[in-house]
């Protein structure tokens, strides 16, 4: 079987630590691409960038706010994406309350209180279990390198984006959804949706948080191989 190439985006706190796992233990089956996409402050601006750095035809894995560029992507350019995984991302658009919140982080940012910001944002993404772990501090280095700047233009971003029911209704291809059972930041229900929308197949990892990329990364990328090679 050829190598597929495979772009992996990062989410909102992660750079491209996130798929280091993935990376090593894909590559004997794809030509693995991060793309941070991180120059823009909108969506599809977002996706635009992805597109740019893109081979012709490919299979595209987001994580959380990598989700909801993944689906701007396949939105653009629906030719040109054979596969779509979706991992602990969210099917919905901001409420007002989610809104209102994500402003205030903005203003966090660009006020001198990042520190702040990331130190109660890494407990919202772990398991409680990893806290005490050297990974929360792994998740928080990796956010500091992200840096206030970047945290808050990808905000902006991810307030910019659709629903993605409309495009995962239309595709035809493969669509692995992802997801920790103990996710706190997007429900399982809201996995269940985007599974249902695009008649995809719904995995969940057992004693994980937001992050299986990092939190059980053997589980991880063992799904996104299976989805790889038989989906």
């Amino acid at each position: 079987m050829a190598r597929q190439n495979l772009i992996l985006v990062p989410g909102l706190i992660c750079d491209d630590e996130v798929w280091g796992h993935a990376r090593a233990h894909l590559s004997d089956i794809a030509n693995c691409i991060v793309v941070p996409a991180d120059s823009a402050d909108t969506m599809e601006g977002m996706a635009r960038d992805v597109l740019a750095a893109a081979p012709d035809h490919f299979a595209i894995a987001g994580f959380s706010m990598g989700g909801y560029v993944a689906t701007e992507v396949l939105r653009q350019a629906p030719g040109r994406v054979t596969r779509l995984a979706l991992l602990d991302t969210s099917s919905r658009v901001d409420t007002r309350e989610k809104a209102a919140g994500r402003q205030r982080t903005i203003a966090d940012c660009e006020n001198g209180r990042f520190d702040q910001v990331i130190a109660a944002f890494v407990p919202q993404l772990l398991h409680p279990d990893r806290m005490s772990e050297p990974l929360a501090d792994r998740v928080r280095a990796m956010g500091h390198r992200v840096g206030a700047a970047l945290f808050a233009r990808r905000h902006r971003a991810i307030s910019t984006r659709a629903s993605p029911k409309d495009v995962l209704e239309a595709f035809q291809g493969p669509v692995r959804v992802i997801t920790g059972r103990s996710d706190g930041l997007t429900p399982l229900e809201e996995h269940q949706e985007l599974a249902e929308w695009s008649s995809g197949r719904l995995s969940i990892v057992e004693d994980c948080g937001h992050m299986p990329p990092l939190e059980r990364p053997q589980a991880a990328t063992a799904l996104l191989r299976d989805w790889l090679l038989y989906d």
